[in-house]
């Protein structure tokens, strides 16, 4: 048996989404070294603040200011921070009910350890030197040992109401770029092993189902309309068909391909399953359903990088139809 391969892999999508006014009006307000809150329709007041009640689903705009101190409802310690958290040495996560507010914002807290950090505790905002309009406009919670500032205490508003905002700041925030990235270690398991072994070899391999008899590439380990387990190795192409695609017209972060290019779902010979690869070696707007390819490696490449055009005629529409 060969061996069993791992490796890292990120998939990250950053996507950018547009604000409404409340959203606009809380980041920008975080720019500014100002919190706001709406309230909701039983007088509460929401931090951070939603569009719609939590409650009724009403659309909600009454905006209003709260304090930049609060008071701690629960916690629990991150004893190792993670790529992109708000700080690089151990911290709390903290639930935080600022002056003035009804609901809790969640943040981290500044604290040397476990044992200074307690429900009940009185914190303040540390604000980012440099803010941008964002969440992280609140670098972290600190605790507040000023004078006041004890367990149970009052914040700067007291008793009092929260303050009315109208919302209207200086050049708007009006849309923010939100990262999604997962990091995690990669095992193909043994059929996607064996199948990227044999790439490395310039050769392609599927798996033959005993029951339905079909092909399968990539392999995967069993077949996925029997639900057997495949072991028997084919090699199959390594020409292949296109049975769709679709031209991609937006450059790809980190992907240094020239728009627009095509990727295609191409039937290997000897394949009753299409696999996914990008065509080059022809003009974008030539590539078509039957055209014939062929894999095409870079000189120290495990792995096709592209397929092109063989020259042969293209395929019968019949020969394909059932892997599109």
């Amino acid at each position: 048996m060969s061996e069993v391969l791992t490796a890292p892999l990120v998939v990250e999508f950053p996507f950018t989404r547009s604000l409404g006014p409340v959203q606009s009006a809380f980041l920008t307000g975080l720019r500014e070294r100002t919190v706001l809150g709406v309230t909701a329709s039983d007088g509460r007041v929401v931090v951070p603040p939603t569009e719609y009640d939590p409650v009724t689903a009403e659309e909600i705009r009454d905006l209003v200011e709260v304090g930049g101190a609060g008071t701690v409802t629960t916690w629990a310690w991150n004893p190792a921070p993670r790529r992109g958290q708000p700080l690089a040495t151990p911290f709390a996560w903290v639930l935080v009910r600022l002056d003035g507010a009804d609901t809790a914002l969640l943040h981290a807290l500044d604290a040397p350890g476990p044992d200074a950090v307690r429900t009940g505790m009185r914190v303040r905002i540390r604000w980012a030197a440099r803010r941008t309009g964002a969440i992280t406009d609140i670098a972290c919670f600190e605790p507040d040992d000023g004078p006041g500032g004890g367990e149970g205490a009052q914040g700067p508003l007291g008793d009092a109401q929260p303050a009315p905002h109208d919302g209207e700041f200086a050049d708007p925030v009006t849309g923010i770029t939100a990262p999604a990235r997962l990091d995690y270690t990669y095992a193909p398991g043994r059929a996607q092993s064996r199948y990227l072994q044999a790439l490395s070899e310039r050769r392609i391999v599927g798996e033959r189902c005993p029951s339905c008899d079909k092909v399968y590439v990539p392999p995967r380990g069993a077949c996925p309309t029997c639900g057997v387990a495949t072991t028997t190795q084919v090699e199959v192409g390594p020409r292949g068909t296109v049975t769709t695609f679709c031209i991609v017209n937006i450059k790809a972060k980190n992907l240094d391909i020239e728009v627009p290019y095509v990727y295609a779902h191409i039937a290997l010979d000897g394949a009753d399953l299409a696999l996914h690869a990008r065509i080059g070696g022809i003009p974008y707007d030539r590539v078509r359903m039957g055209l014939r390819v062929e894999p095409v490696w870079t000189e120290d490449g495990r792995f096709p990088d592209h397929y092109r055009p063989t020259g042969e005629p293209d395929a019968d529409y019949d020969s394909y139809k059932e892997l599109i």
